[in-house]
């Protein structure tokens, strides 16, 4: 069956909440009431959709109902005086329930490489799950030798720990 790609609209929003809440409690345990959390995650994404970027988020859609989506940020970077890019991009909250999955993931990254090129981004980056990383690896992401990451969230709940060491995330 197929599920046709779109940006999202502030519309989506309450459903998009909701399938973040799908998405992160099927990773771990929630310390967060449900409606909370969607209310409040409502409120954040109808923010970030109510005008074009730096936010962009891609739905699919099936039957009217959205089965998978991806949020893309565009993030600046300083003036360069050098031919490289001014512009980075994060992809985020990328996930597709379970029983729409098989191409929706890989559509909903082609939409949003295509518009990070069409702003003329220099690199994008993420944080993939491990069942993620064939995805990921078939559009060019690999892991780099330059970037570095602190966490300074010293309360930060660790995810749980795949062999080989990798964080289910």
């Amino acid at each position: 069956m197929d599920a046709p790609i779109r940006l999202a609209t502030v519309a989506d929003a309450r459903a998009l909440a909701e399938l973040r809440y799908e998405f992160r409690a099927s990773i771990a345990q929630p310390t967060e009431e449900r409606e909370a959390f969607v209310a409040r995650t409502e409120r954040w994404m109808t923010d970030r959709l109510r005008v074009p970027g730096p936010w962009y988020c891609w739905v699919a859609e099936r039957e009217d109902v959205i089965v998978g989506n991806l949020w893309m940020q565009l993030i600046e970077k300083v003036p360069n005086p050098i031919p490289e890019q001014e512009c980075h991009a994060y992809i985020t909250n990328v996930y597709v329930r379970p029983a729409a999955r098989g191409g929706i993931g890989e559509r909903l990254l082609e939409a949003a490489i295509a518009t990070a090129r069409e702003a003329r981004v220099d690199a994008v980056i993420l944080w993939p799950t491990e069942q993620s990383r064939s995805l990921y690896a078939r559009h060019g992401f690999a892991v780099r030798g330059d970037l570095l990451e602190a966490v300074l969230d010293s309360e930060r709940i660790v995810a749980p720990q795949r062999e080989g060491g990798e964080s289910v995330t």
